[in-house]
């Protein structure tokens, strides 16, 4: 209990610097330098963003814990395995962007942009913690899956407890900048430089908006795809309205009418998108994989015959949503290198594909006692047990896990 605690508050940390949070970093960057004269408000940031983390990754267990509980074979990042969640995500992503690129403004007097006066809530730190860790799920780091796995075959009181921990190693760096005010002291002076930097933030937002396009067209097809890019339009014309609407406020003319047309666009995007027929669907079924499907394709099936057969067989357990496994892929898994390695050993290279929901490879990774990716699984030809290896793979390590797997190391 105590090794899965701090893993998890050690995996925390460490998912600080994992690419999926680097979108939300501009808004968390932007919150402590417009208080870093402020140790009141600077103190109110940290609490709020600590409480929006914690509140974010107990609610994301307690659905996942819950539902395990009730036989469903989901696992760590499940929400992101919907279509739906996606295409919000990716609107919530372009959003945020075009609020920093200087579209319009949120919590903000227009005319206070870089002049350090401006007045954010906590509520909206709160909200970025919860963005952070809804995004951070694709990513699982060292330490991390070896907690998470334990958590999972743990009473409810003890799983809530590990992800309390892995909240808690997330959100310490920025609250510990907030309460230390030696830290807080070496953060740049609010300024006008800070309408530059922050226009500059919104390109990362706007990254991510293009990778979760990415992976939804991937879960819902070209029609859900289409789907998207209209509501993509149409939030962009609604956030011109809204912010000439707050220009003209500003200067004492009409404004109402912009305000009222930008949430009746606003509205429009919320029905294309959820409604039941042409919207972006709410689940995205695997295909069935069936016994004579491509070599690639994992079934638990395949994987049986192949150890009958005394056949090594490398399983790459991956999603389009998750950033680690696609560096894996094009760092290691598809490289010349590995694929000499492979015809070499004879290795079978199989496989399962989470982008979409499927149960079998779920209930495959609870058995390996892992529930997060990437997983990469290596089976000896000699028949005893798989050999699960690091999740940030290298092409140096894979070749001698394949020539050992093989007999030929």
């Amino acid at each position: 209990m105590a090794i899965a605690l701090l893993s998890a508050f050690l995996g925390g940390l460490i998912l600080n610097l994992m690419p999926c949070v680097f979108p939300v970093i501009s808004l968390k960057i932007m919150g402590l330098v417009r208080h870093g004269d402020q140790p009141g408000r600077l103190r109110a940031e940290g609490l709020a963003f600590f409480a929006g983390v914690m509140v974010a990754m107990l609610a994301l267990a307690g659905v996942l814990i819950a539902a395990r509980a009730g036989g469903a074979a989901v696992g760590w990042g499940f929400q992101l395995q919907s279509p739906l969640v996606i295409a919000v995500l990716a609107l919530v992503m372009l959003g945020a962007g075009l609020n920093l690129a200087g579209l319009f403004e949120v919590g903000l007097a227009v005319q206070q942009i870089g002049q350090g006066r401006a007045r954010s809530r906590p509520v909206g730190a709160a909200l970025t913690g919860v963005l952070a860790i809804v995004v951070a799920t694709p990513c699982s780091g060292p330490f991390m899956a070896g907690a998470l796995g334990y958590a999972l075959v743990q009473p409810p009181a003890v799983a809530l407890g590990i992800f309390a921990a892995l909240a808690l190693g997330f959100a310490a760096p920025f609250t510990l900048l907030s309460f230390v005010p030696a830290l807080a002291a070496r953060l740049p002076r609010p300024g006008p430089w800070m309408g530059a930097v922050k226009t500059v933030m919104a390109f990362p937002m706007f990254g991510a908006a293009a990778w979760l396009t990415w992976v939804l067209a991937q879960q819902a097809g070209n029609g859900g795809l289409a789907v998207l890019l209209a509501s993509f339009v149409a939030l962009g014309f609604a956030a011109w309205l809204y912010g000439l609407g707050q220009k003209r406020r500003m200067m004492g003319q009409g404004f109402g009418g912009f305000y009222g047309a930008a949430g009746a666009v606003a509205a429009l995007i919320a029905v294309a998108i959820l409604r039941p027929a042409g919207g972006i669907p709410v689940h995205a079924e695997a295909a069935p994989t069936l016994a004579d499907a491509a070599p690639s394709a994992w079934s638990p099936e395949k994987v049986a015959a192949l150890r009958k057969q005394g056949k090594p067989i490398l399983i790459d357990f991956s999603a389009s949503w998750c950033i680690t496994c696609q560096v894996n892929e094009k760092t290691t898994l598809s490289t010349a290198e590995v694929k000499t390695a492979l015809a070499r050993t004879g290795t079978t290279f199989l496989v399962a594909d989470s982008t979409k929901f499927d149960a079998k490879i779920q209930d495959a990774m609870a058995a390996y006692g892992r529930d997060s990716l990437p997983l990469t699984v290596i089976y000896p030809a000699d028949g005893k047990e798989p050999v699960i290896l690091p999740q940030v793979l290298s092409k140096g390590l894979l070749v001698e896990a394949l020539d050992k797997a093989s007999g030929k190391a």
